[in-house]
């Protein structure tokens, strides 16, 4: 592949770290190891010279007709060494370590820079620099770069039936709510009247001390219009089947203003 070819040219690189250098304060972590990335195995996961796989931490995965773009923007990093950030550097089931991964200390994590370019989701389901990889999502939103070119990536809310035929992905999703209302130990954010058809937030009692402790009331969301990411579930009987997203931390759910 020429460098003209590349997705990611030094040009574009340069520019990239100018927006986005100011968040590599904010988006950090213990050091926990270094390495040589050999091969890119797909648009969220590296391999190591000496065999380790590497998980980039807070990504989700990406719709399938855009991750083959991705899996070739990260391949930039291949023969680079990298340094390894994070809390827990304790390999998943698969024998991933889920990781910040940086090419020096001056730099942001190179999951900002795939946010920026378009070229990843932010997953914050999980605890990894969410205000960061926000910002940097939010820039490859407004400017309609890589995934964002697509404008189904946001789901809407009032399309359950589309929903279902995502069950068990990732998805962001953007709606209005109507009602908010508890039963037992949950807590549902209704986006629709139909509860046994309409797409709903689920919020488990245990969760709710950490959004209120984020000054996100569930009872506040009535009538606002909400972005939620999560993977979608299905709920309900062979009769009674609706999508919902459970909410398990506060960054998940974006109140969205007037002008988007």
């Amino acid at each position: 592949m020429t460098p003209s070819a590349t997705p990611w040219s030094y040009a574009t690189l340069a520019l990239l770290f100018a927006a986005t250098s100011a968040l590599a304060d904010a988006c950090s972590g213990p050091l926990v190891g270094e390495g040589r990335v050999a091969a890119v195995i797909d648009a969220r996961t590296l391999r190591l010279d000496d065999g380790r796989e590497v998980r980039l931490a807070g990504l989700a995965p990406l719709p399938d007709d855009h991750a083959l773009r991705a899996t070739v923007a990260l391949k930039i990093v291949v023969g680079r060494s990298v340094t390894l950030h994070g809390d827990n550097d304790a390999p998943d089931r698969y024998g991933r370590q889920s990781l910040l991964v940086q090419q020096d200390a001056t730099t942001p994590p190179i999951q900002i820079d795939l946010l920026a370019q378009g070229d990843a989701l932010a997953d914050l389901t999980r605890p990894a620099c969410p205000g960061a990889f926000r910002a940097a999502e939010a820039k490859a939103r407004r400017g309609r770069l890589g995934v964002w070119t697509d404008r189904s990536v946001i789901k809407n809310a009032e399309s359950p039936g589309e929903l279902l035929a995502s069950v068990g992905r990732f998805a962001i999703v953007d709606g209005r709510v109507l009602s908010v209302r508890q039963a037992g130990s949950v807590t549902y954010v209704n986006f629709g009247r139909r509860w046994t058809r309409d797409f709903a937030v689920t919020m488990p009692e245990r969760v709710l001390p950490s959004f209120a402790t984020a000054g996100m009331l569930p009872k506040a969301f009535e009538g606002k219009r909400l972005r939620i990411r999560g993977f979608i579930e299905r709920r309900g009987g062979s009769s009674e089947t609706s999508p919902r997203i459970e909410a398990t931390r506060p960054e998940q759910i974006e109140i969205v203003g007037q002008d988007e």
